[in-house]
């Protein structure tokens, strides 16, 4: 099927693929257990001829459907379900009935485009060979659902009833770039993220009488400025490290020296090394720092999603695809990698793909300065998303056709 057809279809469906994502974002749902989004998705495409599998640790689905014309390759365009912990503050008529709970990073907006891209290819299901894998996926926003998802054996894999796609492709909205530009890199494109949690622990007292406590405040203090003197002078600079503290947390009044302070934060890295060694450093670092004051601190981390690498060969027929169907301007490179983190790498770690963005900012709006992601006020223009459900299902129907070229 032409360029040219699959965007007039994504545009027949408009309509659709709007109330989808607008359903979706009137009821924001948190983590892996999705069901009122589940349900959304299968009823907007229960008419269609899908394979459905879910599996027993999140509500994920992976639809099929499978080409008529024999076998051939298989590839997965996957979607993200879940929302963030926090308030809506966009006024929209569809805006969150769920207090503290906003479709803030667009996945209501992915779901919509995914489907639409089933709604396109499913019609042409007789003329394709092999299968295309659609991946509804939650629990992205920090909780490993893709990996989950993973183990259940929906995705496929060695010991399971299928291989593993030969490709997979992932579309994430931007609403801080022009309007319907599509961008992606070779190689790192978004961090590894993990949690450091740091507690300081020493003898608390009277505010008056700091000579006779050990006084953890300050010891935290140092520990965050020593950080960021080893960020800067322990890892190379192109190959990016950013820790950051948010909270120190210590003491109940203005005149008592707390036991304890407490810091949390993220450390980020673009390669394994790096986050490997920032582990072996962070608890040198800040016992020692402690040690110099006769208090103890003890540093623990939470494991976040690892770097999110795009194939070379993917992102260029990636490139390709988007320029055939919109035009030469269509696609940019990206520069440089994202230090945000995305839990498609789990997938990337096993699949050769790529994620790609879409902007998403109204045509003709200072795209620079509009509220981006996991902001309380961000906004989607809807009239891009069939373009984003056009290009996941050229995407798909090209890699079936000819591969990565």
């Amino acid at each position: 099927m032409s360029s040219s057809a699959l965007i007039a279809q994504a545009a027949d469906l408009s309509e659709r693929i709007v109330a989808l994502r607008r359903a979706i974002h009137a009821e924001p749902e948190l983590g892996l257990h999705t069901p009122r989004t589940r349900d959304k998705i299968r009823a907007a495409l229960a008419h269609l001829p899908l394979e459905w599998r879910e599996g027993p640790s999140t509500t994920g689905l992976v639809a099929t459907l499978k080409g008529g014309a024999g076998p051939g390759r298989a590839v997965l365009l996957r979607g993200d379900m879940d929302a963030l912990p926090m308030p809506e503050e966009t006024g929209l008529d569809f805006a969150s009935t769920i207090p503290g709970v906003m479709h803030a990073c667009g996945h209501d907006a992915h779901v919509a485009m995914l489907a639409g891209a089933a709604e396109i290819l499913a019609p042409q299901a007789d003329s394709l060979e092999g299968e295309v894998r659609f991946m509804f996926q939650p629990g992205e926003e920090g909780y490993h659902g893709a990996r989950f998802m993973l183990e259940d054996g929906l995705l496929g894999g060695e010991g399971f009833d299928r291989p593993l796609p030969d490709a997979a492709f992932a579309l994430h909205v931007m609403p801080n770039a022009p309007h319907g530009l599509i961008g992606g890199r070779t190689g790192p494109l978004l961090a590894a993220a993990d949690q450091i949690e740091i507690t300081v622990t020493g003898r608390g007292g009277h505010a008056s009488m700091p000579h006779d406590t050990l006084d953890p405040v300050p010891v935290a203090c140092e520990i965050v400025m020593a950080i960021q003197a080893m960020v800067a002078r322990k890892f190379n600079v192109f190959d990016p490290v950013v820790v950051t503290v948010s909270r120190i947390e210590g003491g109940t009044a203005h005149n008592i020296i707390a036991d304890q302070a407490r810091m949390v934060g993220t450390m980020r890295t673009l390669s394994a090394t790096n986050r490997a060694r920032l582990r072996e450093d962070l608890p040198v670092l800040a016992a020692g720092i402690a040690g110099a004051h006769g208090l103890t601190a003890e540093v623990r981390f939470v494991e976040g999603f690892p770097v999110t690498v795009c194939d070379e060969a993917a992102v260029a027929f990636g490139e390709q695809v988007a320029r055939s169907m919109f035009g030469e301007a269509a696609f940019l490179r990206l520069r440089d990698p994202i230090m945000g983190a995305e839990d498609f790498a789990y997938v990337l770690e096993k699949v050769p793909g790529a994620m790609f963005f879409l902007g998403v900012s109204h045509q003709g709006a200072d795209w620079q300065h509009c509220c981006g992601i996991h902001s309380t006020k961000m906004m989607v223009d809807e009239t891009v998303l069939p373009q984003g459900a056009a290009y996941l299902a050229g995407l798909a129907r090209t890699f079936l056709d000819s591969g990565f070229g």
